[in-house]
């Protein structure tokens, strides 16, 4: 067995054992490999243990990546901050958009996205923790976005996505991802139907899961440090 094959197990395991915790079920949890930096090869790697679904921040490094990998069944997802200049392509090319945090983005978004194509299931990001330096809106400005975005063409809002400040210890690490799923009750209580909380990476993985994740996104415990291509 592979080193990648091993992690993902070592993973799914994680993930299983919270949410047999948590009372849920672990199938109702996706893990979303975050291939970011990481070669091809690596993906194919993952792919051949049984993982499909892998998360890009970066628009050409990605772009070049599915092409290359066109071969395989594969779901990509764009998790990192999205420029105007960049939204065609992650329009074109992406099922999963996590990562909108304003209506600019995302209406160029739906305008963007082929008509032949499903509509780009979406998230808003959150900025959970008030850093100055977090891309997201405030937990005060989701209501007013999220209605707005609802309401696009070629988009369908899925839900919440957070990147909380780092935090030690099991309770602190819950207390961000308590708020975002406790946000996305409060939007589905006004009817917006929301079924995603895309939260939690490798250092918090077990919070996450407790508290309701449905997407996590893991990188360095799949695929090792981070490396340059």
């Amino acid at each position: 067995m592979t080193a990648i094959a091993s992690n993902l197990q070592a993973v799914n395991r994680v993930i299983a054992q919270a949410a047999y915790i948590a009372q849920r079920r672990a199938e109702n949890i996706t893990l979303l490999a975050v291939s970011k930096v990481f070669p091809v090869a690596a993906v194919r790697e993952a792919h051949k243990a049984g993982q499909l679904a892998f998360g890009e921040s970066y628009v050409q490094e990605a772009l070049d990546k599915i092409a290359a990998l066109r071969d395989l069944p594969l779901e990509w997802h764009f998790i990192g901050p999205a420029q105007s200049n960049k939204t065609r392509a992650i329009a074109e090319n992406f099922s999963w958009m996590h990562s909108v945090d304003r209506l600019k983005i995302a209406e160029r978004l739906s305008a963007q996205r082929p008509r032949n194509l499903p509509p780009l299931n979406v998230c808003i990001q959150v900025n959970v923790s008030g850093e100055d330096t977090k891309s997201g809106v405030s937990p005060g400005e989701v209501l007013e976005l999220a209605q707005a975005v609802a309401q696009l063409p070629q988009l369908k809002l899925r839900g919440l996505m957070a990147i909380p400040a780092p935090a030690e210890g099991l309770e602190l690490q819950r207390k961000p991802y308590a708020l975002l799923r406790e946000l996305m009750q409060q939007l589905n209580a006004q009817g917006l139907g929301l079924d995603t909380l895309s939260m939690g990476m490798s250092h918090d993985l077990e919070a996450a899961v407790l508290e309701g994740a449905t997407i996590v996104r893991v990188g360095s415990a799949i695929f090792g440090e981070r490396q340059k291509l």
